[in-house]
């Protein structure tokens, strides 16, 4: 039993949003279901953090969630910015109840626990803002706390996993990286990151390690998790 993380599948079956426009993108949902077939079997658990359907309701990431679903193991969503179809978990519990989607469920303010640890994590925010947006941050930056705090009071280590990257080039959100190091984080996970800028990533800061799992940046392939 293992773990694995990719990020960033941009799913588009009922939007018309195709991804194969972009450079490396072509024929992207063949090769992330062959890819995902090889390397992962029903008894491992793949975290996606964020951008996972391009629909804007609930009820359009269907075949999205069907598409995710059929491929092997068990399967732990968190939000990205593009997710805009994101509800209520009580509302998206019901949805996956009501639609036989048996092998999804969604990191929200909580931790989900997996091989003795514990899966935590938020969103994120960009940090290049105008102080207006401050809110946003350190609202995700609360929901962050709440999510390792979850883990640590069922005695479990977090392995944390974001959607943006709280450091990018030479930009940091202190907000967020305050929240990692007052936790003793070592490792954080993350997408949102695109093409050229793999280059611009930063791997690690202040002791964290960070990498970056967005599939087109691990040739739509889950990566594997080394506990």
């Amino acid at each position: 039993m293992s773990l694995y993380t990719i990020s960033d599948l941009h799913l588009s079956l009922s939007a018309d949003k195709p991804m194969d426009v972009f450079y490396g993108w072509d024929n992207y949902m063949n090769r992330l279901e062959a890819n995902w077939k090889r390397v992962v079997t029903n008894d491992d658990t793949v975290i996606i953090p964020g951008d996972i359907s391009w629909a804007l309701k609930l009820e359009d990431t269907l075949e999205d969630l069907k598409f995710i679903d059929a491929l092997p193991g068990q399967k732990i969503l968190i939000k990205g910015n593009h997710d805009l179809w994101w509800s209520t978990m009580a509302k998206i519990k019901a949805f996956f109840e009501e639609n036989k989607i048996k092998t999804i469920q969604c990191l929200f303010n909580s931790c989900i626990e997996v091989e003795g640890v514990g899966i935590t994590g938020s969103r994120g925010w960009f940090f290049d803002k105008p102080e207006a947006e401050k809110k946003v941050i350190l609202r995700e930056a609360g929901r962050l706390e709440t999510s390792l705090k979850a883990a640590e009071e069922k005695n479990l280590k977090p392995l944390v996993f974001l959607h943006y990257p709280p450091v990018y080039e030479d930009s940091k959100c202190d907000e967020i990286m305050d929240v990692l190091k007052a936790h003793n984080i070592t490792t954080v996970y993350h997408g949102h990151i695109h093409g050229s800028g793999l280059h611009r990533s930063v791997t690690e800061c202040d002791g964290i390690k960070f990498k970056l799992v967005s599939c087109d940046c691990i040739d739509f392939t889950p990566f594997r998790i080394i506990l």
